[in-house]
């Protein structure tokens, strides 16, 4: 086993437990069998990682689910819950009456009792069937915010989720939720890295006790969306090379001093393990300085959430037309 060295935790609001700030991403793009999943989550684990980010949409939780299996009988963990599990309600079940259930069909590919986090995957429900991906255009339809937050509050007074959250969600689209929310969202996981630095979404949510979980956090290279701006940032060089990091480093050791949780994915081993060695240095303020000056843009324009028949004809209504300042 890979020595390790321990990742920080960050507490989530409303006495819901501590995730670890690092998380290992299940989604793969383009697709990968089962047992390469399988394979590099136990390998992920035995580099040290312990917070595991899955949704329906991945077709990775079984897999996910029989690596944790594994690595308890390879003693590798002593039992599930040394795991910070998190996985997503997909827009097809993004209904008030489909939630539970869908989170019960979950909880069995991963073959667990619970899962630590739950999140609203899009802020946009779909036709109820299959899960899958793309949507076809006229299936979108408007998202039931009260009643599918409450649905999802259900879920976790009946303890199938430590905590609840949303995914991709907008300042104005949380204040959807939050007016009526009994418990509120723990985290919205969303696109951050230097590129997309999301200062105003981070300080609303901050200032209401959400935590911001980055995805993307090097730009994600795939079939759907994707850029090569964080690696091949010269910025971001600069400073790796004094440093005497990589890029990924500076970058991931960013977000982690915006005070926010990041999830990253790399099946390779070597990867995975210097994009763990994040701690123990700082960034000086005139590199972050340099870093803040870097020209904005999303990678994930989610264009595929938007469709004529609504609820979102524009990816500008879909985010609201938040925008980044330099």
């Amino acid at each position: 086993m890979d020595s390790t060295s321990t990742i920080p935790e960050i507490s989530l609001n409303s006495g819901t437990g501590k995730i670890p700030v690092l998380g290992f991403g299940t989604a793969a793009d383009p697709p990968v069998d089962s047992e390469t999943t399988k394979s590099a989550v136990l390998q992920a684990i035995e580099v040290g990682y312990r917070h595991f980010d899955t949704a329906a949409l991945y077709n990775s939780e079984q897999p996910l689910g029989e690596a944790i299996a594994e690595a308890i009988n390879r003693r590798l963990i002593k039992s599930r819950r040394d795991l910070f599990i998190t996985s997503k309600l997909w827009c097809t079940d993004a209904h008030p009456q489909h939630v539970v259930t869908a989170l019960s069909k979950t909880l069995k590919n991963l073959d667990t009792d619970y899962v630590d986090l739950y999140l609203i995957h899009w802020p946009v429900s779909a036709k109820h069937g299959k899960v899958e991906y793309p949507i076809k255009a006229e299936d979108f339809g408007p998202m039931e915010f009260e009643g599918v937050w409450a649905a999802m509050e259900e879920c976790q007074r009946m303890g199938l989720t430590k905590a609840i959250g949303v995914s991709n969600f907008s300042s104005k689209k949380l204040l959807e939720i939050l007016p009526t929310a009994k418990i509120p969202p723990a985290v919205n996981q969303v696109e951050v890295n230097p590129c997309w630095q999301q200062k105003k979404l981070i300080e609303f949510c901050k200032d209401r006790g959400i935590l911001v979980v980055a995805y993307s956090p090097l730009g994600a290279f795939g079939t759907f969306y994707g850029t090569n701006r964080i690696m091949e940032s010269k910025v971001l060089k600069q400073i790796a090379e004094g440093k005497g990091k990589t890029v990924a480093q500076v970058a991931l050791r960013w977000a982690y001093e915006q005070g926010i949780g990041v999830v990253m994915k790399s099946f390779k081993r070597e990867r995975m393990r210097e994009n763990k060695e994040i701690f123990g240095w700082s960034l000086s303020s005139e590199e972050v300085d340099m870093i803040s000056g870097i020209p904005q843009g999303r990678a994930c324009l989610g264009l595929d959430y938007t469709s004529i028949y609504g609820p979102y004809n524009t990816t500008q209504q879909l985010w609201d037309e938040e925008q980044e300042c330099n």
